[in-house]
């Protein structure tokens, strides 16, 4: 059995025999993502000495994952910049010329953009037929006019009605079909065309909230996240190039990988464990026996911290949240954690000799026919291939080669995370043949894909506001810990970051460097006088 060891680190500064006398706080940030690495590179350019970041994995980034295959860089996680005026992210990727990487022709359609926008979407039909451009225009104008209905109810204060069971997918599903049935210079084979077509956009739609189901996104409070203004970006040699500026400034010692945290021991309450090894330890401080936090790492060793900075995802909280943190959270705080939702979304990638598809097509979308009068996006286990909504192509192929990028998000994401990627591989062909009605199409000569739901350093991708929850559960949920304000209680002994904890930005690479970075503020100005 490994024995426990209480970390004594910074005690050879003459400044540390407490806060009181004006020592250096401890700050222990808690995951190397970009929250964890914003705030830790905020606080040391800040004048904080004592800081120190523990990522769980044998890697820097959280959700960002690029992953170099020959000449190309393809991204498991975040991928998108969403919007230039204001966001931290694309000034940081402007900054440093990571978009300029680029031809020409990129350049003509507006920046960069990772699928070709001069390019037009296929619908196929899961009897192989192709879905006319103007009944998909037509389609997607409705589709479109009542998306901007549900941002509404927050935006305007609209009240909801009992009906649409303040979700998002029950009342886009309920008003597109009687608009779609009611349109009289439709044919009934058109109309049965664009009510299979509502099930396809909802997938679509869930894959970008990461949810199970639009059904399970919140109606009232859909319209609160904020969408920052100008192009949409990627960053052609990988979105982990921010993660790496980030960390630039960050001393290497700062960060230790392969230290996963058991417990974080707040409030004063040092468990048994703690006072045994300190009364032992002859050597160590006073202050050190008297943190008002201790982080307790799977190593067994106990860290000693004034701050805490917990950045893990939204997913680990819920799985782990009554055994991470001693005493166990407020109950408001379990309430928000509970409430709010984070499901996950997962990418295949599939690369082929030569393409099989047009060089006018910017992707394939999958429609299934016997979906039009559906009222869930549930699928049996065996069929859960029937939940991946699309395959886009990458572009451009002289970068990428000839690569389909598919997404599928859910319950079904997890099933397909369990299977091998020869049946991953196989499944997706045997879709692809079926849609594009061509037999011919042959299997990819190598496959990539994420696995988010079922990485315990995770369980998920990003998060939502679920049918129940709303922005005030944000805010609970960001709240540092203890609430007490109290001369005897230490303040923000325990805080939260992490793009679930920013009310506007959730889901989002900006949600996450900017809640990092509000955290940093927080101990920036309570220890102003210090800092000076």
């Amino acid at each position: 059995m490994q024995s426990c060891e209480i970390s004594a680190d910074s005690t050879d500064d003459p400044l540390s025999s407490g806060l009181r006398r004006k020592r250096q706080p401890r700050i222990v940030v808690i995951g190397a993502g970009l929250a964890g690495l914003s705030a830790a590179k905020a606080l040391l350019e800040s004048g904080f000495t004592d800081v120190t970041v523990l990522e769980a994995t044998d890697r820097i980034g959280g959700r960002v994952q690029s992953v170099q295959l020959g000449h190309a860089t393809f991204e498991l996680g975040a991928t998108w910049i969403h919007g230039s005026h204001g966001n931290p992210v694309y000034h940081l990727a402007e900054d440093n010329g990571l978009l300029e990487e680029t031809t020409d022709s990129e350049r003509s359609v507006g920046r960069i953009s990772l699928y070709s926008k001069n390019g037009v979407a296929y619908h196929l039909t899961n009897s192989g037929q192709r879905i006319p451009k103007d009944v998909v225009e037509e389609f997607s104008d409705l589709y479109n006019e009542v998306y901007n209905l549900t941002q509404e109810f927050f935006q305007r204060g609209k009240p909801v009605n009992a009906e649409s069971q303040n979700s998002v997918g029950v009342f886009t599903r309920d008003v597109v079909r009687k608009r779609v049935k009611a349109d009289p210079d439709d044919t009934e084979a058109v109309k049965r065309l664009k009510l299979a077509m509502i099930q396809q956009y909802l997938k679509v739609e869930s894959c970008e909230s990461s949810s199970h189901s639009m059904d399970e996104v919140s109606l009232s409070e859909f319209g609160e996240w904020t969408e920052i203004p100008g192009a949409h970006h990627v960053i052609p040699c990988g979105f982990i190039k921010i993660v790496e500026i980030l960390a630039r400034s960050i001393p290497k010692s700062v960060i230790q990988l392969r230290k996963p945290v058991k417990c974080i021991h707040w409030n004063q309450s040092v468990s048994k464990e703690i006072e045994r090894v300190a009364d032992h330890n002859s050597d160590l401080p006073e202050e050190n026996k008297a943190s008002n936090v201790f982080v307790e790492c799977e190593d067994c060793e106990f860290i000693p911290a004034d701050h805490v900075i917990v950045t893990v995802s939204l997913g680990v909280l819920k799985k782990r949240h009554e055994s991470l943190f001693h005493p166990r959270l407020p109950e408001d705080k379990v309430m928000a954690i509970e409430k709010l939702g984070i499901n996950t979304t997962d990418k295949i990638f599939l690369e082929f000799e030569e393409p099989f598809w047009s060089s006018e097509c910017n992707s394939i979308q999958f429609v299934w026919e016997d979906e039009a009068e559906s009222e869930s996006l549930t699928y049996p286990e065996e069929l859960w291939y029937k939940k991946i909504c699309s395959f886009d192509v990458l572009y451009p192929p002289e970068r990428y080669g000839h690569v389909l990028s598919g997404w599928i998000c859910g319950e079904e994401a997890l099933i397909m995370e369990k299977c091998d990627d020869e049946t991953v591989a196989e499944t997706c062909t045997e879709m692809l043949r079926k849609f594009t009605g061509n037999p011919n199409i042959p299997k990819p000569r190598r496959i990539l894909r994420s696995s988010w739901g079922s990485n315990p350093h995770f369980r998920g991708s990003y998060s939502y506001t679920q049918v129940g929850s709303s922005g005030a559960d944000v805010e609970k949920l960001a709240k540092p810990l203890p609430y007490a304000e109290s001369s005897k209680t230490p303040p923000m002994q325990v805080m939260f970051s992490g793009e679930a904890t920013h009310r506007k930005y959730y889901s989002t690479t900006h949600g996450a460097v900017l809640s990092g970075q509000r955290e940093a503020a927080r101990l920036i100005e309570m220890y102003q006088d210090l800092l000076q």
